[in-house]
């Protein structure tokens, strides 16, 4: 078994930390099986290097070593491209086409980004892991596959797995060993050494002499967030070796070329918004209850304005005019011009107040009876006082004309103390 200094070396891995230096062991230990393995970490850590070392230390190293990145397959076409389609299948296949499976039997195939597969595509994927089964887009024959799968991804399988974007299921198939790689800001000893390797990269491709960074430059290149990790420090190295003619860069210099990304404030993840419906049906639930909450303070307001009339209109409460109307610039915006059939009596009747204080308790009478007849539990009583009477007492009886079971009808007896 190779040692992980060799295998760095092998595949120009740079860096001494020790959570890259297990990441690399572990991958040592697994390729000599055929079981499943998903390599985890942010976007640019350097996540394809784990594959190629499995792949290579297998008894798979002779076969056909396949990487696929998921994202990049648009989904009309991600189910022919990995398990292939027959003549006719749909439009534009004008012959029968091998998917990645099949012409990878025998060796391995890496799924960078697995996160992004649609669900029908899941299912696909399941059954291979499974029996090593898969049936090409537009057939119906079974064909068996025989290849290692590693798969990679830079999100949270589990958050995809609550919102139903990714079976869980397949997610313990793909996991049987995980294998995590450190974003670079936590390999801060390592930034500097690979910013050294890029810059002789970079030297000797362009022919010019290498980068050297001052003491101040190398603090800000270790305590810089580094986003996009590997990929990043790699873009902003062959920046400075092209552009820069002083091969001495400072701190003043380097902080030229990172981007201003706000990279030490905190951020909130996972708080949703208040007003974060799941269905139409909640909205439209919120919207009638709203519905329900106007009509029941423009009801409050015209039985104040009913008992107190017009000449009393400034006594109203203004907070329930406010609510009802909508806010203001001007108080004198609020008006009474247009007043409910009461106030507009008061003005009609100023030389006769009885006419008026009939009219008044009419309309107020009125208008408390229809409030009082539409509460539920005063329905309920009346119904159930009625169906008994017609019944003449018998609960069965009563409970089968109002639809409710005897043990129910019971309950609301004792509850209403009929």
């Amino acid at each position: 078994m190779e040692s992980v200094q060799a295998i760095k070396q092998r595949f120009e891995i740079i860096g001494n930390d020790p959570k890259l230096n297990r990441a690399i062991e572990k991958a040592i230990q697994v390729a000599p099986t055929d079981i499943s393995v998903l390599v985890a970490g942010e976007s640019g850590v350097g996540k394809e290097s784990i594959p190629k070392i499995i792949h290579s230390l297998s008894h798979r190293k002779h076969g056909k070593y396949i990487a696929v990145n998921c994202g990049a397959i648009p989904e009309g076409t991600i189910d022919s491209e990995l398990f292939g389609h027959e003549k006719g299948a749909f439009t534009g296949a004008t012959g029968t086409r091998e998917g990645y499976f099949e012409v990878a039997d025998g060796g391995t195939i890496f799924l960078d980004e697995v996160g992004e597969l649609p669900l029908t595509t899941q299912v696909r994927l399941l059954r291979v892991l499974e029996n090593g089964e898969f049936i090409k887009v537009g057939s119906s024959q079974v064909q068996k596959t025989n290849v290692r799968i590693v798969a990679a991804t830079n999100v949270n399988l589990f958050d995809a797995i609550e919102k139903g974007k990714f079976r869980e299921d397949l997610y313990y198939r793909l996991s049987t060993v995980d294998i995590t790689l450190p974003a670079l800001r936590d390999r801060k000893d390592d930034i500097h050494l690979l910013f050294r390797k890029f810059a002789a990269d970079f030297a000797h491709k362009y022919k010019m002499p290498p980068l050297r960074l001052d003491d101040n430059a190398i603090q800000v290149l270790q305590k810089f967030r580094w986003s996009g990790n590997i990929r990043q420090l790699r873009n902003v190295a062959e920046q400075i070796s092209v552009l820069e003619t002083n091969r001495d860069i400072s701190a003043n210099t380097l902080l030229s070329y990172l981007p201003q990304e706000g990279n030490n404030l905190p951020s909130v993840i996972g708080k949703k918004a208040e007003s974060d419906f799941s269905t139409e049906r909640d909205i439209l639930y919120k919207v009638l209850f709203d519905m329900k909450s106007d009509l029941n303070d423009l009801k409050k307001l015209t039985l104040e304005l009913m008992k107190n009339g017009a000449s009393k209109a400034h006594e109203i409460n203004p907070n329930l005019i406010q609510k009802i109307y909508g806010p203001k610039e001007n108080e004198s915006e609020i008006s009474f011009e247009e007043e409910p059939r009461a106030a507009v009596l008061s003005n009609q009747n100023n030389n006769n107040d009885d006419d008026f204080d009939d009219d008044e308790n009419y309309l107020f009478a009125e208008t408390i009876e229809e409030e009082d007849s539409l509460r539920l539990d005063q329905k309920e009583i009346e119904l159930i006082k009625k169906a008994l009477e017609r019944n003449k007492g018998k609960r069965k009886a009563a409970a089968d004309e109002l639809g409710i079971s005897e043990r129910t009808l019971y309950r609301k007896i004792k509850q209403f103390d009929l």
